[in-house]
């Protein structure tokens, strides 16, 4: 049983996710910079099979991932998520910079 509850638990902080926050974004909302949506998704998912199955074990997970620690983990990984994707959007733009002066001669 302690296994178990260390796998759920391991589960959760891969995915990283609050279930209230999913079911209010959409994946492919353009312009998006967050990378925990498809994250977010498939936890709702897993959330709402577990549910189907066992009341008990789904109100355990959610009660695991609204806990102090896995919020905090949680926000911590979604600030320097931002700070990657904004990075990764400037690359891009210095890439499209650079192919269009340098290679096309724009």
């Amino acid at each position: 049983m302690l296994q178990s509850r260390a796998l759920v638990i391991a589960l959760i902080l891969l995915l990283s996710t609050t279930l209230p926050e999913v079911q209010s974004k959409s994946i492919f909302e353009k312009d998006r910079r967050d990378l925990l949506a498809i994250p977010e998704t498939i936890a709702s998912y897993f959330y709402e099979a577990v549910n189907k199955v066992s009341p008990k074990v789904s109100q355990f997970l959610l009660d695991t991932v609204q806990s102090p620690s896995v919020v905090a983990a949680r926000q911590r990984f979604v600030k320097e998520a931002a700070k990657v994707s904004i990075m990764f959007e400037q690359l891009i733009e210095k890439i499209k910079n650079l192919w269009y002066t340098r290679v096309l001669g724009y």
